[in-house]
């Protein structure tokens, strides 16, 4: 019964994409079988073979190693605020003070991003996006530049993985831009994989850092396949030239210090972002309060009746969808960040294992409003002359974001059974 309702679901969000179509004669059925197939058949060898279920599972000792390791450079360089040893008297059974969240999870990133750099140094990062890109290429018929910024994008943050083809943008057409849009709102970087898993460890204990890879990567071609059906390519517009991927860094220790530069300034405009998005949140919830309702109304209840129907679609039971939702409208209307604290945060009993996991995987993009902006402002500057089709395509990148990554949460839903 769950797959079915699994399939109905993915079968009315590709009916949706199509009906959204700028041109639906120009449909790309091919793309979309094989968008659909790679993400089935990627997902089962991830999470199905016992071999590659090993090696997910190794993954979260990957996080426990960047934890104490971000945890010894943090408590050098501030002390007890990351949760060493304190100059004060703790409450009684307290062995350390609690990791302030700027000093704990987000110290990550600067750990992150050094390693990161020193990869794409050495050309592992590059080997990996090349062979990704390819996959691509002779499958779903991607351009170069286009099939290299989305499998970047699994690894890297949508206004990083454009720059690798910037002398490419000024010849990407209408699709080519609404491709490499999509994608920066499907997937996440892979320092905030790490950072989300370390937040979603104590709801799903060694689990979530593994189910993060699988999503962002089988989210790529469900960009790929949405973006084509919404702006089909035109012909003859599609440029197979791939981009070479070269380092500018010179040696290891100035692929660390610029990485760990790079993640430092992540850290703190993810900072800043969530006291901003946060505060904003709470003053509109505190106004919505004062309406004389017998439960009082919240951005989150709101946009979780909205919402709710596209999470039963993918799987979710419907005495859940209205919990599934609320976190999807945070991450629609705030940002993914947002909606994994509140699943942290989330009554255990408000949603099952199996509805969880799929609510992983939709949450998993940066599909939201100010991506629009961060999305417009990094492409422009790349090519100042596409800057009204870059704008007109923001909304509807966001949109194709969104309807990909619940088709991600609808594949998951299938293969894991409740």
């Amino acid at each position: 019964m769950w797959i079915l309702r699994g399939l109905f679901g993915i079968a009315v969000l590709t009916a949706l994409a199509w009906a959204l179509s700028e041109n639906r004669r120009r449909a790309e059925w091919k793309t979309v079988g094989w968008g659909l197939g790679l993400q089935f058949a990627i997902a089962l060898l991830l999470v199905k073979v016992p071999l590659f279920q090993q090696l997910l599972a190794q993954l979260n000792k990957v996080v426990r190693a960047v934890e104490r390791a971000s945890h010894a450079g943090g408590s050098f360089v501030f002390g007890y605020l990351t949760g060493g040893e304190a100059p004060f008297r703790l409450a009684d059974g307290a062995t350390a003070a609690p990791p302030l969240f700027f000093f704990g999870p987000l110290m990550m990133l600067i750990v992150v991003g050094a390693l990161s750099a020193v990869l794409f140094h050495f050309g592992v990062l590059q080997k990996i996006v090349a062979a990704f890109a390819l996959l691509l290429r002779r499958t779903m018929g991607l351009g170069g530049a286009e099939g290299v910024v989305v499998a970047a994008n699994v690894f890297m943050g949508q206004s990083d993985a454009p720059l690798l083809i910037k002398p490419y943008v000024a010849h990407l057409g209408r699709a080519g831009l609404m491709c490499v849009m999509t994608a920066g709102m499907t997937t996440i970087s892979g320092s905030l994989m790490i950072v989300y898993a370390a937040i979603l460890d104590p709801v799903m204990p060694g689990l979530v850092l593994g189910h993060l890879v699988v999503a962002s990567l089988i989210s790529a071609p469900a960009a790929v396949m949405v973006a084509r059906l919404l702006v089909p390519a035109e012909p003859g517009e599609v440029d197979h030239e791939t981009p070479k991927l070269a380092a500018d860094t010179h040696g290891v220790v100035d692929a660390l210090l610029v990485g760990a530069n790079d993640g430092a300034k992540v850290m703190v405009n993810v900072a800043v972002m969530l006291v901003a998005i946060i505060a904003v949140v709470a003053l509109v919830n505190q106004a919505l309060a004062q309406l004389p309702l017998a439960t009082p109304l919240s951005l989150e209840r709101m946009f979780g009746w909205i919402l709710a129907p596209a999470m039963w679609l993918v799987g979710v039971p419907w005495s859940e969808a209205r919990a599934a939702g609320e976190l999807m409208a945070l991450k629609t209307v705030f940002n993914e960040f947002v909606a994994y604290l509140a699943l942290a945060k989330q009554d255990p009993g408000a949603l099952s294992f199996h509805s969880r996991l799929i609510t992983v995987y939709a949450l998993c993009g940066f599909a939201n409003f100010s991506s629009i902006g961060i999305l417009a402002g990094t492409l422009t500057a790349l090519c100042p002359d596409h800057k009204r089709t870059i704008a007109s395509l923001g909304l509807k990148a966001m949109v194709a974001g969104t309807l990909a990554t619940l088709l991600t949460g609808a594949v998951i839903g299938i293969l894991v059974r409740p």
